[in-house]
């Protein structure tokens, strides 16, 4: 699972700030290899708008600035930052450029976000209630099926309220209106993740599983790749038999991908394995979920695995592909200006490559080929003279000519051969 570039700073390492949750204090991106804050210059509802979507938190309630959470150390990496509040990151905004401010700590930009869970009901306080989760939009609450102290534990965790001491049935805290959400949550006493950001990824894989039409891409990156849907305890694909944008477009809004740039079909990312969960999916686009969208009933499918449906959204900014190209190998291609495009090969070299690779969660950098080793690309070539140190997060982020500056022909695309998907433990 991939972490964010953005942080709040109460998660990092499972830290604790005063008065602060999962979804509230100092922010902090990673650049250059190392942990930076953000001056307050500037800073609003728009910027903290960005932060709290990218953090899977809900939307922003305040900005407190003269580091409201305590002062940070190390680098100030942003300053003047301004986002129109759409973007799908906090380095997408227009800012100073990395590391360039006039600020000290005390000016660190903090947010306060409104988060994915919370405790209500008759006689409740910020840390005892009735447990309810944010989902489609309105809140509900959680079946105390097999509920017990486990469970309690990861509630207790995530809103930074210390150990359970109780786990209470029976709507201890007076009974909720709305949906109920059944969790299987005997499974969240096996999510003892000890990974860099542990606590994040342990609170989105317990509150997946909490969700009915869970959702994922496979085969390529967080906002690309083969559409799997979860049923009946099982992952299954979905079959591209009338599968086009509007589809495409409830799925990225669903994964906080942005919007959606394709729509591939046959199998475009590889086919899957399993069940064909859905087939002649039929979508308006404004849905919040795929299953909520018509389709010809859970298993009822007449398909092959050669039509399994994909999707790349636009938070995706690089992708593999070409003749003979798999997930972690190919042409190197960037989107930039509503469209994608090459990256001229002069000057291409194993640095480069290592971030595409890591970028695309496929490991390390075994080759750096030239000359359209997969294949001559079409359209704009964006990038030329790419100078990575090899420690960019983005291969964007890399010095290069500016996009679309370059005297280069297809014959010259960069491509990449990566040692494969990593695996964490």
């Amino acid at each position: 699972m991939l972490v964010s570039s953005v942080q709040v700073t109460n998660c990092r390492y499972g830290a604790k700030l005063a008065g602060s949750t999962r979804c509230s204090g100092r922010v902090e991106v990673y650049h250059n290899n190392s942990w930076g804050t953000v001056c307050d210059d500037g800073w609003d509802l728009n910027d903290a708008e960005v932060v709290c979507r990218e953090l899977n938190c809900l939307s922003a309630l305040k900005v407190p600035t003269s580091a409201h959470f305590g002062a940070g150390t190390g680098q100030i990496w942003l300053d003047h930052v301004t986002c129109s509040g759409n973007e799908s990151s906090l380095t997408e905004c227009q800012h100073s450029g990395f590391g360039s401010n006039t600020c000290e700590h005390g000016q660190d930009a903090a947010v306060i976000c409104s988060d994915l869970i919370r405790l209500a009901g008759s006689g409740s306080t910020r840390c005892s209630g009735r447990v309810e989760i944010f989902h489609n939009n309105i809140w509900g609450t959680v079946s105390d099926y097999n509920w017990n102290l486990n469970d309690a534990e990861v509630v207790c965790r995530q809103l930074n309220c210390g150990s359970a001491l109780e786990a209470p049935r029976s709507a201890h805290f007076g009974e909720a209106t709305g949906q109920i959400c059944e969790c299987q949550c005997v499974f969240l006493c096996y999510c003892s993740f000890t990974f860099f950001n542990g606590y994040i990824i342990k609170y989105i894989l317990c509150y997946v599983f909490c969700l009915k039409g869970m959702i994922r891409l496979a085969g390529s990156t967080r906002c690309s790749g083969r559409v799997e849907v979860y049923h009946n305890n099982s992952w299954g694909t979905v079959c591209d038999d009338g599968w086009d944008l509007n589809d495409a477009e409830v799925v990225c809004r669903q994964l906080n991908c942005g919007s959606a740039l394709e729509a591939p079909r046959s199998a475009h990312f590889g086919a899957g394995t399993g069940q064909i969960w859905l087939d002649h999916v039929t979508c308006s686009g404004n849905e919040s979920s795929l299953t909520e969208c018509q389709h010809s009933g859970f298993g009822s499918n007449t398909c092959e695995r050669g039509q399994d449906a994909a999707v790349i959204c636009s938070a995706v900014s690089v992708i593999l592909t070409g003749s003979g190209s798999t997930r972690c190998s190919g042409r190197v291609e960037v989107y930039h200006n509503n469209s994608w495009g090459t990256v001229c090969d002069d000057g291409w070299g194993l640095n480069d490559a290592e971030v595409v690779c890591r970028q695309l969660n496929c490991g390390s950098a075994l080759e750096a080929p030239r000359s359209a080793h997969f294949g001559a690309g079409t359209g704009q070539i964006w990038l030329d003279h790419v100078t990575c140190s090899g420690n960019e997060s983005s291969l964007t982020e890399c010095q290069h000519s500016g996009f679309g500056s370059n005297r280069c022909e297809h014959g010259q695309d960069a491509a990449v051969i990566c040692s494969g998907e990593k695996t964490f433990r």
